[in-house]
This record gives structure tokens, sequence and C-alpha cells, in this order.
């Protein structure tokens, strides 16, 4: 029986909570196989924090008998969204689905009735809607950071902290931020980059956002390793970024929109795959065609981009060997993707090819599969519950003895970056998949 008192169900957004995820909801049946693969119920120890909790909690919110922003709004936010709960369920319940679409639900509701929202929510809504769909914006932002960097002014703002008062976890990833390019070596929208010895296929690549902005150096060294095994690279013009940050934030139309752009500017490539370096990136846009269920024009055209799109350590498998050119020196340990492996299904081929380059000894970490607590921008926003989960992570690590941590999505790069620096493993690395790759073929 509902509480009138907590919430009637003819409020408009308990209805429309129901309406995109009560179904859904009940296919848990409460067995309880997510908890050991859920990293915040391990870490926060309450069953609030733990899958099926939270899918209880959207239930009960979606029947009316709790409050969505008291109740619901926290267990959900404090959620990572790495998706191995998915990957436990035996009954293949869609949680992704159900994740998003509260999101989106708490997000409508918390726009329209919070007057004075809050400096970082603020800030969040001008990234997400002013920067991020933006090339050119992006690509300032990164240019500026060079800069920043070349100049040494970085180093002067280190020393007096000035990040850090503006916000303590930003001031902590932007002392590990990794050297930015210079301006003058990025590649542009539009180019062709012919294929290197037999050519095996054209394929378009996804520059995504903060690696085009921020890691474009790791961009260009995926176009060269995929020029070295048969590819023509084509950059089409018109892609933005994914929406991956908009989605896990419930701004769901805001993430149609940049699909659709993306959707039209890679159809039009010919390409025969679309390829991506980003694990996070890569998830969401192999879920394209469930955003656009029963839109007669969308459905069929992101189903078909869903076909083609493939994260690169897919293609070099398939393509491959690398034509490796010096030996590898000391001990590789891998990080998964969360959204690489629970979504995309990709385990086998980053771990094949980091046991193909010359000299390198590869070491399983424990619990690679397991979130490290990046989470997209959890770590900024819920940085001491991010920690918590990335200080265990790196006690695993330890027990490699490996002076080389892979890792392949930006998110969980500056993630490992900071476990690095806050372990004081001196003479250990975090690099992306493809800057190991490159450097054992040469390619600098």
């Amino acid at each position: 029986m509902k509480n009138n008192a907590v919430c009637h169900q003819d409020n408009q957004y308990v209805s429309l909570l129901h309406d995109l995820t009560y179904e859904a909801a009940n296919t848990c049946v409460q067995c309880g196989y997510c908890l050991p693969a859920c990293p915040t119920y391990e870490s926060m120890g309450k069953e609030s924090q733990s899958p099926r909790g939270r899918i209880n909690l959207v239930k009960m919110a979606a029947e009316g008998k709790i409050d969505l922003q008291k109740d619901l709004a926290e267990p959900i936010d404090l959620c990572l969204g790495c998706r191995a709960c998915e990957v436990a369920c035996p009954v293949g319940v869609p949680y992704g689905e159900i994740y998003e679409a509260t999101r989106q639900v708490l997000t409508f509701q918390q726009k329209e009735e919070d007057n004075k929202p809050s400096i970082g929510v603020k800030v969040r809504n001008q990234m997400l809607n002013h920067v991020f769909p933006h090339q050119k914006r992006l690509r300032l932002l990164g240019n500026a950071t060079w800069l920043y960097q070349k100049t040494g002014v970085n180093k002067v703002a280190r020393k007096l902290k000035l990040v850090n008062k503006v916000s303590e976890s930003i001031g902590q990833f932007e002392k590990i931020l990794p050297p930015v390019e210079s301006p003058l070596k990025r590649y542009q929208f539009g180019d062709i980059f012919p294929v290197r010895g037999e050519k095996k296929a054209t394929v378009a690549f996804f520059a995504g956002c903060i690696m085009d902005g921020m890691m474009a150096n790791i961009n260009r060294l995926t176009i060269e390793l995929l020029q070295s095994v048969g590819c023509e690279v084509f950059i089409p013009k018109g892609q933005k970024c994914c929406g991956a940050l908009h989605a896990h934030q419930g701004m769901m139309d805001g993430a149609k929109e940049l699909a659709k752009a993306n959707i039209e500017a890679f159809e039009s490539s010919k390409a025969t795959y679309f390829i991506n370096n980003a694990g996070g990136c890569g998830a969401m846009l192999r879920e394209y065609d469930k955003h656009f269920k029963g839109d007669p024009e969308w459905e069929k055209r992101s189903r078909r981009f869903v076909e083609k799109s493939r994260d690169i350590t897919e293609i070099l498998a398939q393509f491959g060997p690398l034509p490796y050119k010096k030996e590898w020196d000391g001990t590789i340990t891998y990080q998964d993707s969360c959204h690489l492996r629970n979504v995309q299904g990709v385990a086998d081929e980053p771990r094949e090819l980091l046991r193909s380059v010359p000299g390198a000894h590869f070491v399983e970490m424990k619990g690679s599969d397991r979130c490290c607590a990046s989470g997209g921008i959890y770590n900024l926003i819920h940085f001491d519950e991010s920690m918590k989960i990335l200080d265990d992570k790196m006690e695993h690590v330890k027990a490699t003895n490996a002076q080389t941590i892979v890792t392949t999505n930006p998110g969980c790069l500056l993630q490992m970056k900071l476990g690095v620096e806050r372990s004081g493993l001196e003479n250990t690395r975090a690099l992306h998949i493809v800057e190991v790759l490159a450097e054992a073929c040469g390619i600098r």
C-alpha cells in the first residue's frame, strides 16, 4: 500500500520513473550475486550501495513509497556505473538502463525544483552543455593546457597550491596530468591517413573529447598503429563527444543529440569499421541503438553504427601482428576499463596484445576486472569514496611488482597515475595500451 504522506503516485516524476524503470527493475530477483562484484558495496558496506539495494529503492520510489530526492538520489549518485553487476547477474537484469533512466528522472526533477543549484552543479552543467559538445572549445582548452605546462606556470601554481584552493580533487589530478602535445602536431578533422603496406580495411576514427583535447598524442599514435597493420584511416568531420558523460548525469536529451551528430558524421564515411580508443566512449557508441528504440528514423541508423563500432585493441588483434622493433624492459600488468570489459565484452584482446610485446613479462593483477573508481567524473565529485577504492586497487598493483600499469580509457589512465603518486611507486608508470604498443613498435 502506498504511503501518500511520502509521495503521490500521480507525481509526474514518480510516474515517469515508473514508466522508464519499473518493468526492468522487476526482473531483479534479489539473489545477491551482484554484491561481490560491486565496488561501492565492498567499500561502503551498505545494502543501499549495492546493485540490488539500488534497484529495490528504484522500485519503491516508482511505487510512490519513498521520496526521489531524499531517499533515492544519494544511492544512485554514489554508484560508479561500472556495470560489473550486469556480468554477474544470472537473470540478465539491465542495470545500466535502470541506472541511466533513474539519473534522467532525478536530473529533471532537480533542475525544475532547485532554484539555487550548488557551484559544483553549475560547473558540471556548464562543462557538459558548453564545452564537451564543441570540438574547437575542447581543443582551445587543450592548447591552453599545453601553454600552461610549456611556460612552467603549472609548476608555480602547484608550488602555491592555487588549483587546490579552487578544488582539492582537481588539484590532485592536475599534478599528474600527462604533458599535452604541441598544437602543431595535431591532426585535422577530415584528414585521411594512407595505409602502410597492403591495404586490409578503411576505418573511421572517433577522436573523442578528452582524448582529442588533452591526450591527442595517444590519438596520433593510435592512427599510426592502425596504418601499420594495413588500415587506411579517415577522421570524419562533424563528430562530437560520444555523450557518455551526459548520459551518466541524466542528461539524456543532450546525449541523444550528440549520438545523432556522430551517426551522421560516421555513416557518410563508408568505412568498414568505426574505431575508438577509450573504453567508456566505446561503450556509449556501442549502445547508441538502445537510445533510439522505436524511432522510425534513427533506430536502423544507430544499429548500423553499432555494428561497425570497434575498440582499437580488437582491430590491432584482428589485423596484426604489429611490427615490433624493440624489446620491452620489465613487468606489465593490466587494469580493465569497466566499460570495455563489462559493456563491450572486450577482455582477451588487450591481454593478447600485451603478451605479444617482445621482452615484456605480463602479470595478471588480482581484481583487474574490478573498477578503479574513476567513473567519468565520479572521482572529482566523490573524491574520498573514489580514493578508498583506488588505494585498495594499488595494493594489488604492488603485488604484481610491475613497472608498467596499462589501461584502455583516459579516465582510468589518470586514476591509475594518481594511484601511483599516492602509493609512492616511484619506478612505476601508468600508460594507455596504445602508448605501450607504439613504444614497442618504435613509434613516437
